[in-house]
């Protein structure tokens, strides 16, 4: 079982406090915000309703913020890369150098055709899989695009909250 900080803990921190754990969940201070409204929280499924609440009302603009706490899928990961990432990622690390060519040129188009980060969820999932997704992805209109990047990023929140509940 992961441990995190439980249920009792997200209640209780002060707002200054948890931030940063809520930041490295979902890198929206619209997210955070609206994360820590709710608090208290009953359960870990109300946090994620919660948060998938929170994420239905964000704005293009909270959205695009999201984004920027996500690296690249494929791309070395650095220090300064949120172990969330790391841990994510982890079925790219031994990929082939073939397929990590390929991701980064698939990763490339996707940014040219939407504007933004090809953002997956791709924990246990492997370099060979998520370039396959992505090779599907670049086949959907702008408008579908964001929709399922917004559910990606959904089970990315949904996935970082329950570590961080230790869930």
């Amino acid at each position: 079982m992961t441990t995190g900080i439980g249920l009792g803990a997200l209640n209780a921190v002060p707002d200054a406090e948890l931030e940063p754990a809520l930041l490295a969940c979902c890198s929206s201070p619209a997210w955070v915000e609206a994360m820590l409204a709710g608090r208290p929280y009953r359960g870990v499924a109300e946090v994620l309703e919660a948060s998938d609440v929170a994420l239905a009302a964000m704005t293009e603009s909270d959205v695009d913020s999201a984004l920027e706490g996500h690296p690249r899928i494929g791309e070395p990961l650095t220090a300064a890369t949120a172990e969330s990432s790391r841990r994510e990622q982890a079925g790219v690390a031994d990929a082939e150098d073939t397929v990590r060519r390929e991701l980064a040129e698939g990763n490339r188009d996707y940014e040219r055709r939407f504007g933004h980060v090809y953002l997956v969820s791709a924990a246990g999932r492997s370099a060979r899989e998520l370039l396959e997704v992505l090779g599907e992805r670049l086949a959907n209109d702008p408008a579908t695009e964001r929709a399922v990047l917004v559910q990606e990023l959904a089970k990315i929140n949904r996935l970082r909250l329950e570590r961080l509940l230790g869930a």
